[in-house]
């Protein structure tokens, strides 16, 4: 097997196209041709259909990219935790991140990354707004958005689903009695924030009552596990609390992707390198969690 095709191929699936595949990988269009070429030559079979608008995974592409994946993201744990410790390898890194994230998915991945590098510093900042890395407001920064703009190397991870939950003994025993579009039952809002407001205007409960105005999203999840009503949290969240269910009939808005930001003029030090290399393997594990279906 040719491993140098891998992550030819999973750079395609990202982005669609021989050419910002390339752009991804810091190669040429042409060499990432002839990987996929020698990655279907190996397989015997096509993984990518072409058409005008660039490339789209074929069944046989789509049955690989999750192994393709699951590659991936053991490789780059098991580059974090056998990479020496040398001089570069110490000093200080600012981190932020949401709240949420932070508590209920960073926490055992920062504590065996300290325990692997015993000589470097996180900085830890937790909060909903977006810190400035064009601003030196931070050196990595971790963030569920629609778009990522400014001096940052970014790498995507996945899309991050948000979905309407609650918990299950709440809709085992109120949406039965629910009226049209979802009257009698109970939302967890956050005020007028217009985005979310629209979230819930399209949705299946749009007649649901609007009962808690709360700002802070921990609330929220606190609150839905309780059996407070329904709220719009990250896919994740089940997989943390089973307690919590996707309320029937309801989609998963995927609007948001998952990325790790760098700043770009710490791309060569090694300590900064090091951190986002071992929070991607850490997150890419519960891909399946973010992303839901």
């Amino acid at each position: 097997m040719d491993w140098k095709s891998l992550p030819a191929f999973l750079a395609v699936a990202r982005s669609g196209s021989l050419r910002a595949g390339a752009e991804q990988l810091g190669g040429t269009h042409a060499t990432v041709r002839r990987q996929i070429e020698a990655l279907e030559a190996q397989l015997g079979t096509m993984l990518f259909r072409r058409s005008a608008g660039g490339l789209s995974l074929t069944a046989a592409g789509r049955r690989l990219l999750p192994q393709a994946l699951d590659a991936e993201a053991a490789l780059l744990k098991g580059f974090g935790a056998v990479k020496g410790l040398d001089r570069e390898a110490s000093g200080r890194i600012r981190l932020s991140a949401d709240p949420m994230t932070a508590h209920y998915l960073l926490a055992p991945a920062l504590a065996e990354f300290a325990a692997l590098y015993p000589d470097i510093e996180i900085e830890l900042k937790l909060s909903y707004e977006l810190d400035s890395i064009a601003q030196d407001e931070t050196d990595v920064s971790i963030r569920h958005v629609l778009s990522v703009e400014g001096d940052a190397v970014g790498r995507k991870l996945f899309p991050l689903s948000l979905g309407v939950f609650a918990a299950r003994l709440y809709i085992d025993a109120e949406l039965p009695k629910a009226g049209p579009r979802g009257r009698g039952l109970t939302w967890i809002g956050y005020g007028d924030v217009p985005e979310l407001q629209d979230m819930i205007e399209t949705s299946p409960f749009s007649a649901a009552r609007q009962r808690h105005i709360i700002r802070d999203p921990q609330m929220h999840l606190h609150l839905a596990r309780a059996g407070a009503g329904m709220t719009f949290l990250a896919n994740w969240a089940s997989s943390v609390f089973p307690e919590l269910q996707r309320v029937p009939g309801t989609a998963l808005d995927q609007r948001r992707s998952t990325w790790i930001l760098l700043h770009g003029g710490l791309r060569r030090v090694r300590r900064a390198r090091l951190l986002v290399d071992y929070l991607s393997g850490a997150l890419l594990e519960r891909r399946a969690a973010f992303i839901g279906s």
